[in-house]
């Protein structure tokens, strides 16, 4: 049974993870951690025991114990893996702290906020045979295999052109998303989804054609943004992204005789029921993919990270291509 413990009480740790992995199969909940002072500088005591507040909400509806720091818990002999669901801008410092204490990382999307910092995760993860495992959960997702099997039945004919959608309105203004610091801006939040499904569709020859990134005054990152990525097969998708916008979760795939449209592509929660439409020169039909649980499916993936050296060799992969992908957008922004 693998130990997992969380750093941080955070939202999406008590909305998301914690249904989830109590309908995981080898993983338990072993505890979560509030920062110290030395950890969350700052912080006042109203801060800290609001924090206490949240863990102790999990630990009465979850079991588990309370760690009393980060520190404690990465160290405890009570835990084997740290789920990690800090800002961006946080999680090398942490996950470093934790492969170096021997313990296995499943980390919120972005896993790092540079390059450099991802293969240094990954080369101290693979020196300790440590799983390192970053949470776009959505891939998992039977959406993701049923729109390839549209697109592999020839419904929608021979594909011109991919389209993938992202972006969400303002949240509050305290939003890590908005601080620089934080590891936020919007390619390293709603950019990295598209990416990510990007390099699905195109596979490991994928490249960025062009990039463009835009701020909005009263703002220290960058709030939206786009590009084009094609492969050695001449495919083509289209991004944009942003995080003061309209809401839009959307794919689209253009086809020679059909276009294919489906929103929530990258965001379907546990039970719902995606739907997708296929018009043919002003003709629509409907349907729907099949619902999902992508978190629970995400543990399990970082399940079998953890039990097998071929699967953690396989994530390490998948986890550089995707930094790789991010600062190959960087450097597209500076020609």
């Amino acid at each position: 049974m693998i130990r997992i413990g969380i750093i941080c009480p955070s939202e999406i740790a008590a909305r998301r993870f914690l249904p989830a992995l109590r309908k995981a199969g080898n993983i338990c909940f072993a505890g979560v951690a509030i920062a110290d002072k030395t950890e969350f500088k700052g912080a006042t005591d109203v801060v800290i025991e609001a924090e206490r507040a949240k863990a102790q909400a999990m630990i009465d509806n979850y079991g588990g114990r309370l760690f009393e720091s980060y520190h404690a818990l990465i160290t405890s002999d009570e835990v084997d893996a740290v789920y990690l669901p800090l800002p961006p801008g946080l999680h090398y410092q942490w996950a470093k702290q934790a492969l170096e204490a021997d313990k296995h990382i499943l980390v919120e999307k972005p896993a790092t906020t540079s390059l450099t910092a991802t293969a240094d995760l990954i080369e101290l993860a693979r020196e300790k045979k440590l799983a390192v495992h970053e949470n776009y959960m959505f891939v998992f997702h039977k959406q993701i295999q049923e729109v390839n099997d549209i697109v592999a039945s020839g419904e929608i004919g021979d594909v011109r052109l991919y389209r993938i959608d992202f972006g969400f309105p303002m949240r509050a203004a305290n939003d890590f998303r908005y601080k620089k610091a934080l590891g936020g801006g919007a390619l390293l939040d709603c950019g990295g989804y598209t990416l990510k499904y990007t390099s699905l569709l195109l596979g490991n020859t994928s490249k960025i054609e062009y990039a463009r990134l835009n701020t909005v005054e009263g703002f220290e990152v960058d709030m939206y943004g786009s590009c084009a990525l094609s492969n050695d097969k001449g495919q083509v998708v289209q991004v944009s992204f942003g995080m003061d916008n309209d809401y839009r979760c959307n794919l689209e795939v253009w086809g020679s005789k059909g276009t294919l449209r489906s929103g929530r592509i990258l965001t379907a929660p546990e039970g719902f029921v995606p739907s997708y439409t296929i018009s043919r020169n002003g003709e629509i039909t409907e349907g729907n993919f099949s619902a999902d649980d992508a978190f629970l499916k995400s543990i399990q993936w970082f399940e079998d990270c953890v039990a097998s050296e071929e699967v953690r060799e396989e994530n390490y992969h998948i986890l550089m291509k995707q930094a790789e992908l991010v600062e190959e957008f960087k450097d597209k922004l500076n020609h």
